[in-house]
């Protein structure tokens, strides 16, 4: 299906800011929240028929230097410059879309296992956890499965009570699910997963609405675990370059710290587990 991928999110993002965000004084009485296709035209310095035609998906193919001037008029960030490049098909750099690799090599599982005291695993871009060392797979324990980052935040009962700032964590991963998309809008795979969680989660119809873009880089992580209680983490991401798409993501605790102490005792009881029932397979 040919969508108007990139109208619909300068929609949301012009939905999102006011008159007085972006220094303008406020005429008239306001149908819908947001700016007018106008304004945002006055902003970028482009013809309101034609950013019209943007926004309606009668014209697909903006120059780099109009794209410019709509994440200026648009306030964007870094992130969300990148995303509207890609959706126009004209990503910094002659960046194409391609699909995150489905495997994950036995080298970077063997450098999983070797950080036996921090929790490291492999995200597609649709958030599916590809792979996972020992500790973290015992930090993900609370979940059934702890297969996709976003299932399990919005559709596990268990997100609620393991992600201590829900609502951060939860605007974080829609934000990182959008960041993904861009690089393949009508992904098969992403469209189910969108399907499922817009369904299931009003929460998540809602921020998905709003176009918020953030990649996954580094950040803060406070985490209620049911064996050994709270986690202060924080977590640093980095692309695989031989496998586009994947991103390998290590959390780690203040060394000393209670959450290390937690961590370690975490690590033990999965141990002891794996231990008690036997090797796997």
């Amino acid at each position: 299906m040919d969508e108007n991928h990139l109208g619909a999110f300068l929609r949301a993002r012009r939905a999102g800011l006011l008159p007085r965000d972006v220094g303008m004084v406020s005429h008239g009485t306001r149908r819908v929240a947001g700016l007018r296709r106008e304004e945002v035209a006055v902003l970028a310095g482009v013809n309101a028929d034609y950013y019209t035609r943007l926004e309606q998906g009668r014209e697909r193919n903006p120059s780099p230097q109009v794209l410019d001037a709509l994440s200026r008029a648009l306030r964007l960030d870094g992130d969300a410059r990148t995303h509207l490049f890609r959706l126009a098909g004209a990503a910094p750099g002659g960046e194409r879309s391609v699909h995150t690799a489905a495997g994950v090599s036995p080298e970077l599982r063997r450098l999983m296992d070797g950080y036996p005291h921090t929790p490291a695993f492999v995200l597609g871009r649709a958030l599916d956890v590809l792979a996972a060392n020992a500790l973290a797979e015992a930090l993900f324990a609370p979940f059934d499965p702890a297969d996709n980052l976003a299932r399990m935040i919005f559709l596990d009962p268990a997100g609620r009570h393991f992600y201590a700032d829900w609502d951060r964590a939860a605007q974080a991963a829609v934000a990182n699910l959008r960041e993904g998309a861009g690089h393949d809008p009508d992904s098969p795979e992403l469209r189910r997963l969108v399907a499922q969680l817009t369904a299931h989660s009003a929460e998540f119809d809602r921020l998905w609405a709003a176009h918020g873009v953030r990649g996954k880089a580094r950040d803060a992580k406070n985490l209620q675990h049911p064996e050994v209680g709270a986690l202060a983490l924080t977590y640093q991401a980095f692309d695989v370059r031989d496998a586009p798409g994947q991103q390998l993501v290590i959390y780690h605790a203040e060394p000393g710290s209670p959450s290390a102490q937690a961590l370690d005792l975490l690590g033990s009881l999965h141990a002891t587990r794996r231990g008690t029932a036997g090797p796997r397979g």
